[in-house]
């Protein structure tokens, strides 16, 4: 499967509108589950962040009077990337994407709402254990990101977010 199709498979239905903001999808729930039942699921839980990103509106892409400055994200960013660079100065590896299964039980540890939202999350969205350690660390860089030490309930909830292609399928 070729980097452009991948992109078709990713981005919704033979249609190409499916939660399209503005143009309604014809297609089937029968076809869009065949459509994405050509990327494996194996294959899906391998990316870390799967976000669905609607077409913009001109006014909506030009209006920046909401949008957080440039200089703000990037500094955020570099705190984040000092937590991990000390977090992990001792490992063969510098950030949360590379912890193995034993650093993700030191290093993300989720207080009891967090880890039944998790498991409410697992059982509704039948999510594998591969995703289940992907939300983990996304959600430890989510909290690195506010300079959070603990990985809260609403840092499991963002990370769980980021699964759009685990799913169901509602047309």
């Amino acid at each position: 499967m070729g980097a452009k199709s991948l992109y078709s498979v990713l981005h919704g239905c033979p249609c190409g509108y499916f939660t399209h903001p503005d143009k309604e999808c014809t297609c089937t729930l029968h076809q869009i589950q065949k459509y994405r039942s050509k990327i494996s699921g194996p294959l899906l839980d391998r990316i870390d962040i799967q976000i669905e990103v609607p077409p913009l509106k001109f006014a909506e892409v030009s209006d920046s009077k909401d949008a957080e400055e440039s200089q703000n994200i990037k500094e955020r960013v570099n705190k984040a990337r000092k937590i991990q660079l000390e977090r992990f100065k001792h490992k063969k590896y510098f950030c949360n994407a590379f912890m193995s299964n034993k650093d993700i039980n030191i290093y993300c540890k989720v207080d009891e709402a967090g880890s039944n939202l998790l498991k409410q999350a697992m059982a509704k969205l039948g999510l594998s254990a591969r995703a289940y350690h992907k939300i983990l660390k996304v959600s430890r860089t989510i909290a690195d990101l506010e300079g959070e030490d603990e990985i809260k309930s609403s840092h499991i909830a963002e990370a769980i977010q980021y699964r759009v292609l685990d799913r169901n399928l509602e047309v």
